[in-house]
């Protein structure tokens, strides 16, 4: 029997206010996105990144390493025991993950990701780097998912999909912006079927035919994942859906951009003009109306334990229902994100944590 949540038990309102204005400072492209979602959704997803960049920032930013990720891991542990750190990030993050039964195994991947980027991890192959994306981009999708209070493994595992796509289509455009921070992310035998020898060209970067066929293998691989993720927008609450088709149909635009730059992402950062960001909202709009679900398809070997852990922690509340949005409502908040995102990406370009982005 599901019972009726009651009122926070850790956080308070100016908690929540410190998560808003920790995203601000750190992660101002999320705190662009969040007011794409339904308030219901937003601050509790709020309190879930700003966990996530307080993290983020200790592991790798700072250069903690090791010693930050058991702290992080402990700070995690406290919040599942329901004894959170005396922050306002860690009273919020308690909250969150007893209102919405998210599994702890879900976060503590994430910081594994986290670890890996600080480490300056290589990928053998397409399935070593789906494991890097599932944890640092399939677990947001994972989290988000159950913020809307949706369980259901199929919806879960096309969330994954959307997250590990977006991670790709992040790596495929930021080649060159890995490479000088000493980063490489594309699959090793694909760079050893094209004829590159891995360290000699991490140690000089430079744009070959060779490297566009790995770039052009590594986006389309993304969009066979934006494929899979298209059936599961419509098994989200009708108020989550034109968001989320927004961001699926946005982030494949990446991949296009990059195509029409030649595949040269070591030179040049592929970025999505506002003119075609506009446009691109109005197919957003028609597809979240007229989406349905697609075919069941087995999770990612990938991201298999996290829809896993999902089914193996039940949720003891009740949630309340998402109000629909009206769709002139959601063009005109989406135009204002967007011009917030050209903003930022002349202020900010340099700002993104690791390499690629990861998923905070």
């Amino acid at each position: 029997m599901q019972l009726h949540w009651s009122e926070p038990v850790h956080a308070t309102a100016a908690d929540l206010a410190a998560c808003r204005a920790t995203l601000r400072a750190g992660s101002k492209t999320f705190h662009a996105a969040s007011l794409l979602l339904p308030p219901a959704v937003r601050t509790p997803a709020v309190a879930l990144y700003a966990f996530c960049r307080v993290a983020d920032d200790a592991i790798d930013v700072e250069g903690g390493g090791a010693d930050a990720l058991a702290v992080m891991r402990e700070r995690l542990a406290r919040a599942y025991e329901g004894r959170p750190l005396d922050t306002p990030v860690d009273r919020a993050l308690a909250d969150v993950v007893a209102r919405y039964a998210i599994p702890q195994a879900l976060p503590d991947a994430l910081l594994e990701g986290f670890e890996w980027d600080a480490a300056g991890r290589r990928y053998a192959d397409l399935a070593a780097l789906q494991a890097y994306a599932a944890r640092v981009a399939g677990t947001v999708g994972a989290m988000m998912a159950l913020l809307m209070g949706v369980r259901d493994a199929d919806a879960l595992a096309r969330a994954c999909d959307l997250g590990v796509a977006m991670q790709l289509s992040n790596i495929a455009r930021d080649v060159g912006e890995d490479a000088r921070a000493g980063r490489l992310y594309l699959p090793l035998d694909w760079l050893r079927e094209a004829g590159i020898d891995a360290d000699a060209w991490l140690a000089r970067p430079a744009f070959s035919p060779a490297l566009a066929s790995v770039v052009q293998r590594l986006l389309r691989a993304a969009d066979e994942l934006y494929a899979r993720a298209a059936g599961g927008i419509a098994q989200l609450p009708p108020a989550c859906r034109p968001g989320i088709q927004a961001a699926r149909i946005l982030y494949a635009e990446i991949g296009r951009e990059v195509e029409r730059r030649g595949l040269d992402s070591v030179e040049n950062r592929a970025v999505v003009p506002l003119t075609r960001k506009l446009r691109l909202l109005g197919s957003a709009v028609a597809a979240a109306a007229l989406t349905s679900p697609g075919a069941v398809a087995p999770p990612l070997d990938a991201v298999r334990f996290l829809v896993e852990a999902v089914a193996a922690t039940p949720l003891r509340w009740s949630l309340p229902g998402q109000r629909a949005i009206a769709w002139w409502n959601l063009v005109d908040r989406w135009v204002r994100v967007i011009e917030m995102f050209e903003r930022l990406e002349q202020v900010d370009r340099g700002g993104r944590v690791r390499g690629s982005g990861g998923g905070v």
